[in-house]
């Protein structure tokens, strides 16, 4: 007898469930094509445990996806003002479109996904062009679309767009409270489970503990509620969004030191973020116009194995493009660290690390020097706390924990190992007369 239910093992969620309706999803091509996407591009490289692909992340989130729309949904679990507000609660046909929605929005949420992931894509895609709208594209595409259509009831390709896309990068779409609470789930910044299924799976695959904390408690206590009025607006504001019980405030404030934690010791390691960098240098070197395609069919035929071939043969002829970059990957010659931010420089000038890249530039040759910068978006959501005496109150006025969540930020400059020991002399004999000069003047 043909199986319906089909179960996945999953090392960070033991199982996940499909059935063969969304087993279609999974066989596509778009879908398939992510077992060959790193997670986090060449971080295997430091980290040896994290080869995990985009095609186990993108089960996990709509795994996570499911737990939180049956939580949320539950009658027991909504007030008689968000019931009034979202008529489709009370409609059993349309929470279980609308779940199927979720589950294949979740599904498809990184299907745009560049090879390497994030590694390249803010300077390898021409302008206006980002993974999310690589992702739409496919959802519209023929082949997923004739997936919608077969299913019942058939799926509107607009609303699996809205869902894994969100509201931030489909601007251009109205989003109802319904479809902009639902969009919340996968991609919120709060609660998205995109987030937390990349940190317990980043966690997990690296060897590290700073990503795991307690979402079960978590997703046990989300419900859909009202924010607290804001002095000197109107009701017509509050717009119904995922917020927590009081009993989940502690998991809530551990998501987010944990996105913290991740950040400052994971994904901006130095090493980690200097493959970047050179995998970048080799792309722009090899690709077309130094430029990913946005053609969907060269898009599906691209990914982390083809240009992993292409840096191994690189890397043995000193006449290929990309061969210094390509080299360096393979036998990780990558540039070492010469300066990281420090706060006491900071205070001396705010452009510490650029100011000092620059001098380095200029003294050791801009082929022989990298800068590399990240800050973390944004600090911590406010979001909704429904309070044991049945109140609702912003996060922000009852955590001293979320108030001072602090902002992963760094910088670093690299310098060609070769180099490397005659530079941290040169620095360390320069370093307070360059600190203290302009920047305008050194560039």
């Amino acid at each position: 007898m043909t199986k319906y239910l089909h179960e996945i093992r999953d090392p960070v969620h033991v199982f996940v469930y499909l059935d063969s309706t969304e087993r279609a999803v999974l066989d596509s091509r778009p879908f398939q094509r992510l077992r060959h996407v790193h997670q986090l591009a060449l971080t295997c490289l430091v980290y040896p445990g994290a080869t995990h692909k985009r095609f186990e992340h993108s089960l996990g989130v709509m795994e996570l996806a499911t737990r939180v729309y049956d939580r949320v949904t539950k009658h027991e679990h909504l007030s008689d003002a968000i019931r009034d507000l979202l008529p489709q609660t009370a409609d059993e046909d349309a929470l279980r479109y609308w779940r199927r929605v979720l589950r294949v929005a979740a599904l498809c949420h990184d299907l745009g996904h560049l090879p390497f992931s994030h590694a390249a894509e803010v300077w390898l895609l021409p302008e206006g062009w980002d993974h999310e709208k690589l992702t739409t594209a496919i959802i519209y595409s023929d082949e997923m679309a004739a997936i919608w259509g077969s299913m019942t009831p058939p799926l509107r390709a607009d609303d699996i767009v809205k869902l894994a896309v969100g509201p931030k990068k489909a601007s251009d779409i109205s989003f109802s409270d319904w479809e902009a609470i639902l969009a919340e789930i996968i991609t919120g910044d709060a609660f998205g489970v995109d987030r937390i299924d990349y940190l317990l799976r980043d966690s997990h695959h690296a060897g590290v503990a700073y990503g795991r904390f307690d979402h079960y408690r978590l997703i046990d206590t989300l419900k859909i509620l009202t924010p607290p009025p804001v002095p000197g607006e109107g009701d017509e504001s509050r717009e119904p969004m995922l917020g927590v019980e009081e009993g989940g405030l502690h998991s809530a404030e551990a998501l987010l030191l944990a996105r913290y934690f991740m950040y400052s010791q994971l994904y901006c390691h130095p090493i980690r973020r200097i493959y970047d960098i050179h995998l970048r240098d080799f792309l722009m070197s090899w690709l077309p116009e130094g430029k990913f395609s946005t053609d969907i069919q060269a898009h599906l035929g691209l990914t982390d194995n083809e240009i992993m071939t292409a840096i191994l043969s690189a890397a043995l002829d000193p006449a290929a493009n990309g061969f210094e970059p390509a080299r360096r990957i393979v036998n990780r010659e990558h540039f070492r660290v010469l300066y990281q931010r420090n706060p006491d420089d900071i205070l001396k000038n705010l452009a510490a690390a650029e100011t000092i890249h620059l001098a380095a530039a200029a003294q050791f040759g801009e082929e022989n020097v990298r800068f590399d910068s990240y800050t973390q978006k944004g600090g911590a959501p406010d979001f909704p706390v429904w309070t044991r005496d049945g109140r609702i109150v912003s996060s922000l006025s009852i955590s001293q924990v979320l108030n001072n969540v602090p902002v992963a930020a760094d910088a670093y400059v690299f310098v060609e190992p070769r180099l490397r020991e005659e530079a941290e002399g040169w620095l360390k004999e320069n370093r307070e007369s360059i600190l203290s000069s302009e920047g305008e003047e050194l560039g």
